[in-house]
Parts: structure tokens; sequence; C-alpha cells
């Protein structure tokens, strides 16, 4: 399964910068989050020269959000190229506050052929940054940083390496309200396990943090099982562990764990829970007021068991 363009970042629309005259009326430059792209296939010019127009042509001061779209071969290229353009125009995006890095499509690039970079080379250039979001774990570093405002941070992808995982939960963000990290696949470098987490879970990292989503893990059941005794979880109102292998092994580890009753939202959606199992689940929470999301029961491939389930997006 691939994931979409973006609809939305920092709660605005997402709309496709088109440079020129025939790019049509545009909304105001703080309305809207400007997704800046090319066709690798099909344009002829490059990232740079379409930026640059977006700069000329959208009042840079006034952008809000970011969202960097396809930016030619991006197998071949890595993501420091858009990312470096962005930071050398930081003195004229004096309102950003919001980026995404690789906002691709399976039909642009499989999301492990996005080649990354280090991307807390923007938490650097942008202070006043509120959120950031990456779609794909190939050659992504994260190393431990510090950053005031960051509020928001999503990792989507196939397999996210143990050290952008580390680099992350050793990262000081006291601002940081919602954590998202799409584990993924060890076939594709999602090599974490539940020990690399530990930091997080203890509840003494990102005192803000009341959104925690550990999704799209092959270890979907290790982590429910973890989580079931985690100190940080009483501080959550919504728990997303969606999009992995979960099965009633891991959905019985949160019920005979601390309670969950006070949390707003708990996603399993994607998921191999059986029916019976799905009923204890909403018969234990709802009656509490829990929203819970238990849409897309899969089953797994070739009636193999726990071995034949699946994560929603891995290559």
């Amino acid at each position: 399964m691939s994931v979409d363009h973006l609809h939305e970042l920092l709660g605005l629309p997402a709309v496709d910068f088109q440079s020129g005259p025939d790019g049509g009326p545009r909304p105001a430059a703080d309305a809207a989050a400007w997704r800046v792209s090319i066709d690798a296939y099909e344009d002829e010019g490059t990232w740079e020269e379409e930026f640059n127009a977006f700069l000329d042509e959208v009042d840079p001061a006034g952008v809000r959000a970011l969202i960097i779209g396809q930016w030619g071969e991006s197998y071949e290229e890595k993501s420091s190229y858009p990312i470096g353009l962005v930071i050398a125009a930081a003195d004229r995006l004096t309102s950003l506050e919001a980026v995404f890095v690789g906002d691709l499509t399976m039909e642009e690039a499989e999301i492990s052929w996005i080649e990354q970079s280090d991307v807390t080379a923007l938490l650097a250039a942008f202070p006043a940054l509120l959120e950031l979001g990456v779609r794909g774990g190939s050659e992504l570093v994260f190393p431990a940083t510090k950053h005031e405002r960051l509020r928001a941070l999503t990792i989507e992808a196939g397999g996210l390496p143990r050290e952008v995982v580390r680099g992350v939960l050793d990262s000081e963000l006291p601002s940081l309200e919602r954590l998202e990290l799409w584990l993924g696949v060890s076939a594709y470098g999602g090599d974490a396990d539940v020990s690399d987490l530990a930091t997080l879970l203890s509840g003494t990292r990102f005192p803000a943090l009341h959104h925690l989503g550990l999704r799209n893990s092959e270890i979907e059941n290790e982590i429910a099982a973890a989580v079931a005794s985690a100190p940080l979880v009483a501080r959550l109102r919504t728990l997303d562990l969606s999009c992995g292998t979960l099965g009633d092994e891991g959905a019985a580890s949160l019920l005979e764990g601390q309670p969950l009753t006070h949390l707003d939202v708990l996603d399993l959606h994607h998921h191999f829970l059986t029916e019976a199992m799905e009923l204890r689940v909403t018969g234990a929470l709802e009656p509490h007021g829990v929203r819970v999301d238990l849409s897309e029961r899969c089953e797994p491939w070739d009636n193999r068991g726990p071995a034949g389930r699946y994560v929603t997006v891995s290559e």
C-alpha cells in the first residue's frame, strides 16, 4: 500500500505551487501549505529553479508551511539538496513554522527509495519551527538535537534505523506534544527493538507529549506489551499503534496492563485481531468514552498465521 500526498500541514490546506502565469490565482502566502515539487520525468527544470520561482512569486515572508515534494531522481539525489536550498533562504522565510521533507507517493518513488539526509539541519536553521515531518528512512540521519519550540515530529518509513530512533529520543524537545514514528520492518532497515524505546516509554523525555504513534511496525505486539506498563502512557491523550502486525496477544497485553480509560483515542486500525478480541477491547474502553479505531481487520498472507502478518507500508 502506498502513502498519499499530504492534504494539509500546520492545519493549512496543501497547495501545489505552479510557477508562471499558468499557475492561476493563488491563496495568500500564509493561507496554504505550499508543496514545491517537479516531475522528474517530464519537467525540464530543476527543483532549485522551481523553488527560486516560488520565492519570487509567493511572498516568502508570509509562508508558514512548506512541503518539499519530488526534487528530481530522489533515489539518486539526497534530500540535503532541497534542504540546503531552503536553509539558504531562511532569511526570507521568516514566518516558516512547518516543513515536510519527501512528500512522494509510490508512483513517484517507493518509500524505501527516498534518499534522506540529516534533517536536523532544518531545526538548527529555523528556531521557530513548530512541526517537522519526514518521509523515507534510507540515509536518514537524526543526531540528538535541541529545539525549544518544536511541537510535532513525524517520521514515516518502511524501515526506521535504530540510530535515528535513538537520536530522536535523546533529543531535548521540551515543547514536543506529538511524536509519530513509523518503525517499519527489518528488511528495509527497521532494526530498532523495544529496548530502544525505553527512554521514551519511561516518561522522562518530552514533558509536553500527549500524542504518541508507534506505527507500521512488525514488532507491534512487543511494543503493545511495553506500552502496557509504560509510565508515559498515563499522560497521553492519544495512543496510535496502527498499521502494524498487532494481534490478539498484543491487544491482550494492553487490556491486562495499566488502565487506558483516560485516553481520548486508541488507534489500532490495520490489525490482526479476532472478532472476539475486538469486542473485548471496545467493551473495556468505549464505555469510558475512549474512541477505539479497529477498522481494517487484516488476514495473514497464505494462512500463515502470525508469520503472515504484514505492515501497511514497507517498500
